[in-house]
């Protein structure tokens, strides 16, 4: 019983100390936060030409 519980802890130790997973998980969140900030950026941009256009609208309609 020992021996198996020694060989599940020896061999989880070895699957927490393997470093390949990092790397995809950092890129991961570098890919999460460069689409947290398109999505805050676009709001702003979607905004701002939403405004341009009600401009364009008010000046064209009072030229009709």
């Amino acid at each position: 019983m020992n021996d198996r519980l020694l060989k599940l802890y020896v061999t989880f130790k070895n699957l927490m100390d393997r470093e390949e997973g990092q790397d995809l998980v950092e890129y991961a969140l570098v890919v999460a936060l460069i689409a947290f900030g398109a999505t805050a950026g676009m709001s702003a941009l979607a905004g701002g030409i939403n405004a341009a256009f009600d401009e364009v609208s008010t000046l064209l309609g009072s030229y009709v």
